[in-house]
């Protein structure tokens, strides 16, 4: 078996009972022979039955709760009673169902399985039980008999679910003594009593009011109007987003790399950190959240897992910052691509009623990926330019495209990605970009061209203005942003970004070690107006003040009484080699640790000795060996998803047909008392030894190691080493066996 991802294994092999249908029938169209009758009956549990149905859309969804209407999970049933029930054609519907095992048969009549009552729910198409007492009825007189409040009930529970608890259900009156609507519908014999608290809708009366088994413009897809656009228009509007949050996530970056924010006991960012980058960045929480999410996402920021842990910029935040613009963005909008989390949830209340904070664990949704991409390929079945006109008609098309997928978030999770995505500038004017589409298609080197094509040509020139600000008519070459980053401040940013110089700027930029020259040519070079006389006097006289108190970095020293010993040493070959320099007649320095400068001199012949901060001597030699530190384990990439080798496939298959098997036989009788269990471990190990030797079936009950209690039927191979293995490979701990049994031929 080709190794595949996890996800998809389990959802073609969902359980044995499929797989044995599969190979049974393997053109579900044609009637299925009569020995696998019980087979037909199993074909999945519950739980595979609704990952299956979780790419259906409506309409096929609707077809298979026309089945179940039908009593299809039960006995064969006509198509064209199915499609009577619909009131359309079911033929391609019906394929689809077939191909996912999920409805089988001939052309003209068709089955579904039993577990799929279960997993759609115990109303299916949101209608009750039926009632024979209203077949045959004029259902449209009845009903303009009611009153408004009685028809108003019936509109309610016709919506689904079709039951409903009340008090009046106990009561059993009348029609002339009935003052209730639900009183008098009970009377009528419009609602049944299912118990003394709950009245439930007749499937009949269901159909009648709703004017159909399935509401009108439910079964076909609802339109999605869109905006025409350019193609180019949509990457350029992107594009400009794009460059915002990249100078956003710049300012993130180097904002936590002077003051890193601390990482909550619980994990996350706390909320007055949240507000406080939201502030200095002058975005809001939603958008300040993403940020955070995709520096940690994207590896730039870390947590540092000290004892006081912080969010800390990682070594990838130089390199980042460094590479061109096109590549920067690649690197967030791939990691938001692959970001199992939901940024979205943030802000929000947890299961304990506590705020769900940034970065926090609670954020964890594998499968938003999937979410993602879910949304974007819908865009991109669009006409290239064309844009959605409103988010919410784009939510309406994919919940009838997948109305079981997302659970609960599913409408959230997709006004969420479109945000998320123009803020990005993976979506521009409700359209994806030329580079999104590339980035879809696994096309990374397409996407940097298109992103490139989109951006704004770069600069290479500023306006100096009179009262010392710089303006920037658009996106500065590399070498030239940086210059400016280092000599003056932004004041507003934009497609034309403002920088005021100052004397603080300027002193930083001579920090860095550029000369007053250096700046005046600078400006000279780049400004395409005169430099204003006041900015040449500000740097002039910054430098003049700038330097005259100086410090440095030494990492051992040598000192000396005698001026010519330490000439000597300076003299001598050693002294280059450890970078010696003379600070004081009596003091060198050296940027080289104590214990090197000392072995360098006692190999030259010198014999120094290493004294402490009191000025004793002190003995610094290596206290020993010492191994390095174990690198921490590779961490899988969220967005990557899990493979199965070969043998964890057939392991998890053999579980599942033990499962299946020991269901089977436990049904049908064919097991002796189980033995063993609690401290009667002897006679367990005695019975499956006995079984081992005779080559007999035996029925085991396990609890793993999570607690979860459950049975096989195995053929044991050898019992030994407190493990029993079974003829398929299958190992199981003696000590988490509770029961054991041989099956009977």
């Amino acid at each position: 078996m080709p190794a595949t991802s996890l996800a998809d294994w389990l959802r073609a092999e969902s359980d044995g009972a499929l797989t044995e249908l599969l190979r049974t029938r393997r053109d579900l169209s044609t009637p299925p022979p009569s020995d696998s009758t019980v087979l037909a009956t199993r074909a999945g549990t519950p739980g595979s039955v609704a990952r299956a149905c979780e790419d259906l859309d409506s309409f096929t969804l609707a077809v298979l709760e026309a089945c179940l209407l039908a009593g299809a999970d039960r006995d064969p049933v006509p198509v064209e009673d199915v499609a009577k029930l619909v009131g359309a054609d079911v033929a391609e519907p019906l394929t689809r169902l077939r191909k996912r095992a999920l409805a089988w048969g001939t052309d003209d009549a068709v089955r579904v399985p039993p577990a799929a009552r279960e997993a759609l729910g115990p109303f299916p198409a949101g209608l009750g039980a039926s009632s024979p007492s209203l077949a045959g009825e004029d259902l449209e007189a009845r009903l303009a008999e009611l009153s408004d409040d009685e028809r108003g009930v019936l509109a309610a529970l016709a919506a689904g679910p079709p039951i409903g608890r009340t008090r009046d259900a106990g009561l059993d009156l009348s029609l002339e003594k009935a003052e209730t609507p639900v009183q008098k519908l009970l009377a009528r014999g419009l609602l049944l009593r299912r118990d003394d608290q709950t009245v439930e809708l007749p499937r009949e009366l269901g159909i009648a009011v709703r004017g159909g088994a399935f509401a009108p413009g439910t079964l076909t897809e609802p339109a999605l109007p869109v905006h025409p656009h350019q193609p180019s228009t949509v990457d350029q509007a992107a594009a400009g987003e794009a460059m915002e949050f990249l100078r956003h996530t710049e300012s993130l970056l180097r904002a936590w790399s002077a003051a890193p924010p601390p990482v909550l006991k619980s994990g996350g960012l706390g909320v007055r950190e949240l507000k406080k980058l939201a502030k200095d960045l002058e975005i809001d929480e939603a958008q300040a959240t993403l940020l955070a999410e995709l520096a940690v996402g994207a590896g730039l920021v870390a947590d540092s897992e000290t004892t006081a842990p912080e969010w800390v910029p990682t070594t990838l935040t130089d390199s980042w910052l460094a590479s061109p613009t096109a590549q920067r963005w690649m690197t967030l909008a791939q990691a938001w691509l692959e970001l199992p989390r939901l940024p979205g949830l943030a802000g929000g209340r947890d299961a304990k009623d506590k705020p769900v904070a940034p970065l926090s664990e609670e954020l964890r949704r594998p499968l938003a990926p999937v979410a993602r991409r879910r949304v974007l390929a819908a865009l991109a079945d669009l006409p290239e330019g064309a844009g959605v006109k409103s988010v919410d008609e784009l939510v309406a098309v994919l919940a009838w495209r997948a109305p079981r997928r997302g659970g609960r978030l599913r409408d959230e999770t997709v006004r969420w990605t479109m945000a998320e995505a123009s803020a990005l500038g993976l979506v521009g004017l409700g359209g994806v970009t030329t580079a999104t589409r590339a980035l879809l298609a696994d096309d990374r080197p397409g996407a940097v061209e298109a992103i490139l094509d989109a951006l704004p040509a770069p600069v290479d020139h500023v306006l100096l203005q009179a009262d010392l600000t710089v303006v920037a008519p658009g996106p500065l070459e590399p070498e030239l942003a940086a210059e400016m980053d280092a000599v003056a401040d932004v004041e507003s940013a934009g497609h034309a970004t403002v920088y005021r110089i100052t004397e603080a700027s300027v002193r930083r930029a001579l920090d860095t070690g550029r000369t007053a020259d250096e700046l005046h040519a600078l400006f000279k070079a780049k400004s395409a107006t005169p430099v204003p006389q006041g900015l040449s006097y500000l740097v002039d006289d910054v430098a003049r003040r700038h330097g005259r108190l100086r410090g440095g970095v030494a990492a051992s020293f040598l000192r000396c009484d005698d001026e010519a010993l330490l000439a000597e040493v300076l003299a001598h070959p050693v002294a280059a080699e450890h970078d010696l320099r003379l600070i004081a007649p009596t003091v060198v320095v050296s940027p080289d640790p104590l214990h090197e400068v000392l072995a360098g001199l006692r190999g030259a012949g010198f014999a120094p000795a290493a004294e402490g901060p009191d000025g004793r001597v002190v003995d610094i030699r290596p206290g020993g060996r010492r191994l390095p530190a174990k690198a921490r384990a590779a961490r899988r990439n969220p967005g990557e998803q899990a493979v199965l080798t070969e043998d964890q496939a057939t392991r998890i298959v053999s579980n599942l047909r033990a499962g299946d098997a020991a269901s089977a036989r436990r049904r049908g009788s064919a097991v002796r008392a189980p033995v063993g269990g609690g401290a009667d471990t002897s006679a367990t190990l005695e019975l499956l030894s006995r079984a081992t030797l005779e080559r007999r079936e035996v029925w085991i009950g396990f609890v793993d190691s999570r607690g979860t209690a459950s049975q096989r039927v195995i053929r044991p191979v050898r019992v030994g080493g407190g493990i029993l293995e079974g003829e398929n490979n299958e190992r199981y701990s003696l000590h988490r066996i509770t029961s054991a049994a041989i099956v009977e031929d």
